[in-house]
């Protein structure tokens, strides 16, 4: 059945249906965020607990990390103009498109992560040297998990797109993926700056 061939009666009932889905998802979002926030709190009383090992100053690479912010952003962005070719019906290969540069971006934000990480590992900078690198690896790393499984997510509605094509319910999926990748980037800024940038300058 066509969208323009519902009642109006059903077409309020669908959008209602919408909003509880895309509600319900934002709580998920807001216990993620209280999350991410006792993590910050964490990491904010464990930064001078070094035990005389590696500090942020002498692990935290800028220039990588200012990197790896760019590509975040950029994603958000490719992300935001899928939505846009979501919502004005643009040809699905242009949907498709934006979506599989937003995966690219994001596989490449992993990549350079876990590359700072072994980096990490290589100067023996391990999540039991101190409380300091205890912090940094429950809050960090728990970032790019939530990035990996957006990825993930992301393969999943391309194949979805590819085999369903673009029905009521792979456009509330889209959405939700919409807001989890915008929740993902806000974080990263926040890490990049308490974290990375506070890490240098302190």
């Amino acid at each position: 059945m066509s969208k323009h061939s519902l009642t109006a009666a059903e077409r309020e009932a669908a959008a209602d249906e919408e909003d509880t889905a895309l509600f319900g998802f934002w709580m998920f979002l807001m216990s993620d965020a209280v999350i991410f926030a006792l993590l910050f709190a964490t990491y904010g009383t464990m930064t001078a607990a070094t035990a005389g090992g590696p500090t942020a100053a002498s692990e935290f690479k800028l220039l990588p990390t200012f990197v790896e912010t760019l590509l975040l952003l950029t994603s958000s962005a490719t992300f935001g103009r899928a939505s846009v070719a979501m919502k004005y019906g643009e040809p699905r290969r242009v949907l498709f498109g934006w979506l599989v540069a937003t995966l690219g971006l994001g596989l490449v934000f992993l990549a350079l992560e876990l590359k700072d990480f072994a980096e990490m590992f290589a100067h023996h900078a391990w999540p039991m040297r101190s409380g300091f690198l205890s912090a940094f690896f429950a809050l960090v790393p728990l970032h790019g998990l939530h990035v990996a499984v957006g990825c993930f997510w992301l393969v999943v509605m391309i194949l979805q797109l590819g085999f369903i094509g673009l029905d009521q319910r792979v456009k509330l999926n889209l959405m939700r993926l919409g807001l989890f990748w915008h929740f993902l980037d806000v974080v990263w800024i926040a890490i990049f700056s308490i974290v990375y940038l506070g890490g240098r300058i302190a």
